[in-house]
């Protein structure tokens, strides 16, 4: 790695520091590009967090606002004050304790101490986006990053560090929580919301909270097709390459429809609040996974389950029972075969015929 000029840096916040309640101007620009280009609600607050982040981290560490582009120098500092290394006085950073402070006083950090991998990583992305958008020289492209990044994974594997998911949500998880879904409105809502964010192809939580009766239509007496129009992975709307329609069968158009009757909708969102046994307002994405979690509760599951558990448990059923990738990735609308492989290949492990060599 080069050698490269050192920056002057603070162990201890500026006098009299205020972190900025506003990014740099330039910083700023960035976020309204990146709100203009991202569709989705989660991945905007996202964005514009990390943003933040970076701005009260620069000024927090150096003394001086942040302004694009970042030097490489910065980036670097970055990375060793927020990635975790091992020596003999056990794992250790670089950021100094009363920085830290101020950034979770500031209320830029939830809690004193080191984040995760999964974060740092999602924070120098973000950059790196910030100065695409605004096409400048960026510096988390340049070597010397990635391979700090590549050894800190590296680092963290060998350490046993894994990265959390979701307890998946298969048949066997889904028909003991449809079970405690009763005839209340509640109940019907729940029982709906559970089948159509797993048979639609497992739908994010973000999906099932926009989910409005203008993209559902019939299909035959018993069924219905939903029309995915936007999602995580199509956010400037249906590409020529995609399969919109999501059929919902059997069961779960039974359940869908039992709960349209009963809230009497016909009309906006699908999936809403109740309050004192009356149809509210759309729920929010939030509600959706707190809804998850909740029957899972109720039916007696052991997992960390949440909302994502509906994407992961439908792929991973499909791959128990034999389902074709092609067609799974067709509900799902993964784009990358790596982001769905992982919980596929899970779902057939049991089924692999090599694993019954060893014969009673």
């Amino acid at each position: 790695m080069k050698q490269m000029k050192a920056l002057p840096v603070s162990a201890t916040p500026a006098s009299g520091l205020e972190l900025p309640e506003h990014l740099a101007q330039q910083a700023a620009d960035a976020v309204r590009e990146l709100l203009a280009e991202a569709a989705a609600a989660n991945t905007t607050r996202s964005y514009a967090a990390a943003l933040r982040y970076w701005a009260g981290w620069h000024q927090a560490r150096f003394g001086i606002e942040m302004t694009l582009p970042v030097s490489e120098a910065v980036v670097i500092q970055f990375l060793v004050d927020h990635i975790q290394r091992k020596n003999k006085a056990g794992l250790v950073s670089e950021l100094p304790p009363a920085v830290d402070q101020a950034l979770v006083a500031s209320g830029l950090k939830a809690k004193l101490g080191a984040f995760k991998l999964s974060t740092v990583t999602q924070r120098v992305a973000v950059l790196s986006t910030a100065h695409k958008l605004k096409r400048l020289d960026n510096p988390c492209e340049l070597p010397s990053v990635r391979t700090l990044l590549s050894r800190a994974r590296r680092s963290a594997v060998k350490r046993g560090e894994r990265p959390a998911k979701k307890t998946a949500i298969t048949r066997c998880e889904l028909e003991a929580m449809l079970k405690t879904c009763d005839d209340s409105l509640e109940g019907l809502r729940d029982r709906a919301l559970l089948c159509f964010g797993f048979a639609s192809g497992g739908r994010r939580r973000s999906e099932i909270a926009a989910a409005d009766m203008r993209d559902l239509r019939k299909s035959g007496e018993d069924g219905y097709i939903y029309r995915l129009e936007y999602s995580k992975t199509q956010q400037a709307g249906v590409k020529a390459d995609s399969t919109p329609d999501k059929p919902i069968l059997g069961r779960s158009a039974e359940a869908l429809s039992a709960w349209l009757e009963a809230a009497g909708i016909r009309e906006g969102a699908i999936f809403r609040r109740i309050w004192k046994n009356r149809v509210g307002p759309a729920l929010l994405p939030g509600s959706v996974a707190t809804i998850v979690k909740r029957r899972a509760v109720l039916a007696g599951l052991e997992g960390d389950f949440g909302a994502h558990s509906l994407r992961s448990g439908f792929v991973t059923e499909a791959g128990k029972q034999g389902v074709p990738l092609p067609a799974v990735m067709a509900m799902t609308e993964h784009r990358s075969v790596a982001s769905v492989i992982g919980y596929f290949q899970s779902g057939q492990a049991e089924d692999n015929p090599a694993a019954r060599l060893l014969k009673d």
